[in-house]
């Protein structure tokens, strides 16, 4: 009996050891987050990428008809979800914000209100980037707002890279929030399959660098195709051994450590 116990503890001091070390030397490749932009409305690559088995974090703009329904979607499919808060550009069409963006003739009530709205409309959300915003992203008033009840609320920054002169990485580390910085947009409004599956490729040469990077992608008038783009890179991702994995996990955050489910549905519990 004594022997019995003595080989299973060793057993699992084994496993424990050779986990340990295949999950660390994995990490030494590198590590990718792939965020998929403008979800919320019934648009181009919405279905596939929360049907098909692409791992990405699902970036919810959170007024739209869809934007609840989905986010409880992607969070069903073991999908992370953040939200994708629409901000006043310095160019384009108002029409591409959508309803209750972030403008800067609001007061800081008013910001603070509408960021706490677009957290209830989006359920499950553990972070927050931004939606064209290259005005509002230099706004240092309006971005500590935001910041402030990311915090509150425990979400991750991400700044999707609309303004080089961005001040949400400066107040990110004054006010202790996990941050990080778009590294390469996937795709624009001209896209082919072919040109996302390029960017897929300096997403990964990135990550082999720095040992992680940030990609962003959209569904849209071209959300199929860099649907397929993406689908087509991942084997090279596998061949590179660079893992794919939630946006929380590139940032120093509690946030869902244990990523062992990721990208599994979640099964229904039982009323």
């Amino acid at each position: 009996m004594r022997l019995h116990f003595v080989l299973c503890s060793l057993f699992v001091f084994i496993f424990v050891l050779f986990f340990c070390h295949s999950y660390t030397q994995a990490n030494d490749y590198g590590q990718v987050a792939i965020i998929i932009d403008d979800f919320g409305g019934d648009v181009k690559g919405v279905e596939s990428f929360l049907s098909g088995s692409i791992p990405i974090t699902v970036a919810i703009m959170p007024f739209m008809e869809h934007s609840t329904e989905q986010a409880e979607r992607a969070y069903q499919a073991g999908l992370e979800v953040m939200i994708h808060m629409p901000m006043e550009p310095k160019k384009g069409k108002t029409s591409w914000l959508g309803p209750n963006a972030i403008t800067s003739d609001l007061s800081n009530e008013e910001v603070r209100l509408r960021v706490m709205e677009a957290i209830e409309k989006v359920p499950h959300a553990k972070g927050i980037n931004n939606h064209m915003g290259s005005k509002i992203v230099e706004n240092e008033r309006i971005i500590r707002v935001i910041l402030e009840v990311a915090k509150e609320h425990n979400l991750y920054v991400v700044d999707s890279g609309t303004s080089s002169a961005s001040v949400i990485s400066k107040l990110a580390k004054e006010l202790d929030i996990p941050y990080a910085k778009r590294s390469v947009f996937l795709d624009d409004t001209f896209s082919t399959q072919q040109h996302v599956a390029k960017q897929m490729t300096s997403l990964l040469k990135i990550a082999k660098k720095n040992k992680k990077a940030v990609g962003i992608g959209h569904v849209g008038v071209k959300g199929n195709e860099t649907y397929i783009g993406v689908e087509h890179a991942l084997s090279i991702f596998s061949k590179e051994h660079v893992n794919i994995v939630p946006m929380s996990h590139l940032l120093d955050t509690e946030i869902d450590h244990d990523h062992s489910g990721f990208w599994q549905a979640r099964k229904e519990t039982p009323i």
